[in-house]
Formats: C-alpha cells, structure tokens, sequence
C-alpha cells in the first residue's frame, strides 16, 4: 500500500478502458464503471446497485437501483449535477432486499458511505450490505440550474437538443443536436456556479473508495483507475484477466499522472485557504465540528 498525501492510499495505478464497444459506445469515456458494475453482477459480487439514472427532465439526475446489465447501461455516462444516491441504500435493503450491493459515487459521497459504516446510526443491518464503492474524480459539481444556465444561455440551446457533456482540457464540452462542433467553456467561466460544499472538500480522487477512476491523465477513450483496497484491487485484476478489461501504457508525464497530482494537490490547497478564512473569521464548516485549523484534515 501506497501512502500518498496528493492521491490517498493506493496500490496501483493503471490506464484502462472496457473491452466490450458496445459499453465504451454508452459510456462517458473508457466505460469503467459500466464494465465492472456488470462484471460484478455477472459474477454474483453484487446483486445491485445505485446508479444515477435520468430524471424527469433532461440532463437531471435521479437515484435508481439496477439489478440488471441493461439497467447499468441505461444509467451510464456522466450529469454533471447532484444525485442523491446514498439516499436509496435503505430502499435497496429494504424494498429490494439486496444483500450486496454496489455504489458509485463522487468523493464527498464516499466519504458519506465511509462515514455510515464507521458510525452506522440510524443505517443497522444496512451499511454491512455495500460490497463494493466505486469513486470517481471530482473537482466540483453544478445545481442543474446552473447547467441551464451553461446549456441554454451560453450554447444557446436546450437541455432537451444535448446529447453528450464532458469536462476535459479545462473547458467544459457541451455536444448538442444544432452544431457539429461542441460548444466549450472554459471551467475558469463555470467557477462560481458550483454547489457550495464543493468550495470545502479536499478530496478529487475519491480517496476512500476501493477503488476509483476518471478520464484525467489518459488518452481520449481510456481512465486512469486507482486501486486502492484489497477488494478493489482484486476485482479490477480479475476484470483484466477476464478479458473485461483492456490495458494501455500508463503516461507518468506532464499530460498523465503528473496532471492527475496537480489537479488534486490544487484542489487540496485552493480549498484549505477556504477553510481557514472561514475559521479565522470563527465560522463553522463542513466536514469538521473543530475550530483548529490543524484538525481539519483529521475529522474532515
């Protein structure tokens, strides 16, 4: 195990993407988390789990719970908006009775999910059912207002007309029906339109999750995927030996890994000048009930 003040605790870092195209076809780039969702499935590690399905509207998010390989893949692809998803680990339980069930989630979801476990309050006989959490990069995320704000007056069109979003290069892409080109916003533009919890979490990689994966650091079509737990580490070795997996040559340089270190190190440090401002002013944050500045990152 790896002790890494940037990344968190890993065990190994490698470049991936699903071997199956119809996968890649559906997913937002090397369909990680679609392949393994339903290789875990197919092999009964799982009996399900909480995806971030569509809501009633275009490009809103909404918890749902799949239970078969076309439920995954209806879900697949990224909405770059809030989803409750921890919100339906009791109706899984409970209503569905799974008994091994699977989360994907972004880093301060994670951290939830841990937290649950640690001091299961409220969640007995409910937190020792999650067989598996998948993380997935995040540097912040949008109130779908926000996306409205980005689709309809920036773009200049409609929720309903975008077929794909992604977030790469530092600029936002948004594909739409009415030009062949995406319309891009620079992410410098989107600062401030952010829920404003993202302003205090410390975490882009998911760090507590078994393991996690996103497009930074690798070419187009491919994820960088952190191994971190045992588990995670196993099941990502047998997807690989299982023909689930493809690999690629991992890029260590300026446009790879050294992108992924700088992405999550100025995350880290933009955010803690926020909290301590907030501190010193005597205010109260998230992720903390402490007023020293040194236990942030303890009880975060």
């Amino acid at each position: 195990m790896i002790e890494d003040s940037v990344l968190g605790p890993y065990q190994e870092i490698i470049t991936a993407r699903a071997k199956d195209k119809k996968i890649r076809g559906k997913s937002q780039d090397g369909g990680i988390v679609s392949a393994m969702l339903i290789y875990a499935l197919e092999e009964n590690i799982i009996d399900g789990t909480i995806v971030a399905g569509e809501g009633d509207e275009p490009w809103t998010a909404e918890p749902k719970i799949a239970t078969t390989k076309k439920e995954i893949l209806k879900a697949a692809g990224t909405r770059y908006t809030m989803c409750p998803n921890i919100a339906l680990i009791k109706e899984a339980t409970r209503s569905y009775g799974l008994e091994k069930i699977a989360t994907i989630g972004t880093p301060c979801q994670v951290m939830g999910i841990r937290k649950m476990q640690a001091y299961p309050m409220g969640v007995r006989n409910v937190t020792d059912k999650i067989a598996l959490s998948i993380g997935i990069y995040c540097m912040e995320n949008f109130p779908y207002e926000s996306l409205k704000t980005f689709i309809c007056d920036r773009a200049g069109t409609t929720p309903a007309q975008v077929t794909k979003m992604n977030i790469s290069k530092g600029k936002l892409f948004i594909k739409h029906t009415n030009a062949e080109e995406p319309f891009a916003i620079p992410i410098k533009e989107t600062h401030g339109y952010e829920q404003s919890g993202c302003n205090y979490c410390l975490d882009y990689v998911a760090e507590l999750s078994d393991f996690s994966c996103g497009s930074v650091g690798a070419k187009d079509g491919w994820s960088t995927i952190i191994k971190r737990t045992n588990k995670g580490t196993n099941l990502i070795n047998d997807a690989i030996d299982n023909g689930i997996l493809e690999l690629t040559e991992t890029n260590e340089g300026k446009f790879g890994l050294e992108m992924l270190r700088k992405l999550s190190a100025n995350k880290k440090k933009k955010n803690q000048k926020r909290i301590d401002k907030k501190l010193d002013m005597g205010l109260k944050i998230p992720f903390t009930h402490s007023s020293k500045k040194e236990d942030v990152l303890e009880n975060r």
